[in-house]
């Protein structure tokens, strides 16, 4: 297959699964080379995302490192076969490729957690709401660059709408909930919003009220997109450098954990809705 120019994150993932499973069965690379028939050079593009590799080639190399974790394999293999492409690419070369590589995971994931304090989950946002965070960047964006964030922003709802919707879960801090980043009509409209998606059966808002004592997980925010197989999962933070794509076992099971631990800090969905619809009325 062609050399890439630029991989996406999911294809970085992909060759970084192999590049583990390489290390872990002590192979080196000039070794799996020759296990394959081909040279270092396409090992490392292979392990770097800049090369595709096949279905049948993927489970030659995972039989060649002795992997057993056929969910796993199953898993990789599928990733590798995935030769369509997304929506998302229409905005390639016109904004950042943090938005479309998000764009790609979410969309691939089997399930999607989102922890936010401060604002309403993107997947959540009415247009207005977006326009007005996006609005607030220094330098500021212009017109063009503001609408396309905001277009492909709305786009990304369609995990939320398909004919098999991501089950998706959000814990939400009142604090989100209030904060006024346009007019008062625009934030009763998004927590019209916030109730018309959690009445569906796919969708869970929770929210963590001012009320709750105790609450010192604020450091906890992200997006959680389930893969495949747990080991395929992937968490998204917003960094003071940018967006961060984590994936490391540990790291995953630290934020696992800081989800449950927030979750079990929330409101079930019935007296979430409540305390959106209080919010509401007092707009």
């Amino acid at each position: 297959m062609p050399r890439r120019q630029q991989a996406t994150a999911r294809q970085r993932r992909l060759g970084a699964e192999l590049r583990k499973l390489r290390e872990a069965a002590g192979i080196k690379g000039r070794e799996a080379a020759a296990l394959l028939g081909t040279d270092s050079a396409q090992v490392s593009q292979i392990e770097a995302g800049l090369a595709g590799v096949s279905e049948a080639r993927l489970r030659r190399i995972a039989a060649h490192y002795n992997c057993t974790d056929q969910q796993l394999v199953d898993a990789l293999a599928s990733m590798a076969g995935e030769r369509t492409p997304g929506w998302w690419e229409g905005y390639r070369g016109l904004l950042p490729t943090s938005f479309l590589d998000l764009s790609e995971l979410e969309h691939h994931a089997g399930y999607r957690w989102d922890v936010d304090f401060l604002h309403v989950p993107g997947l959540l946002q009415t247009e207005d709401i977006a326009r007005a965070l996006f609005s607030s960047r220094v330098p500021e964006l212009p017109e063009a660059d503001l609408e396309l964030r905001v277009q492909h922003r709305m786009q990304r709802r369609a995990i939320l709408t398909k004919e098999q919707p991501t089950r998706y879960e959000a814990l939400v801090h009142e604090a989100a909930l209030r904060m006024m980043v346009s007019s008062r009509a625009a934030a009763r409209d998004q927590l019209a919003r916030i109730l018309e998606f959690s009445e569906a059966p796919h969708v869970t808002v929770r929210v963590i009220p001012f009320e709750r004592e105790h609450f010192v997980d604020v450091g906890a925010a992200m997006v959680y997109a389930g893969g495949a197989v747990p080991k395929l999962d992937t968490v998204v933070r917003d960094g003071p450098h940018g967006t961060v794509f984590v994936d490391s076992e540990a790291q995953l099971s630290v934020f696992r954990t800081h989800f449950r631990r927030v979750e079990a800090m929330s409101c079930d969905p019935a007296p979430s809705r409540d305390l959106i619809h209080k919010l509401s009325k007092e707009l």
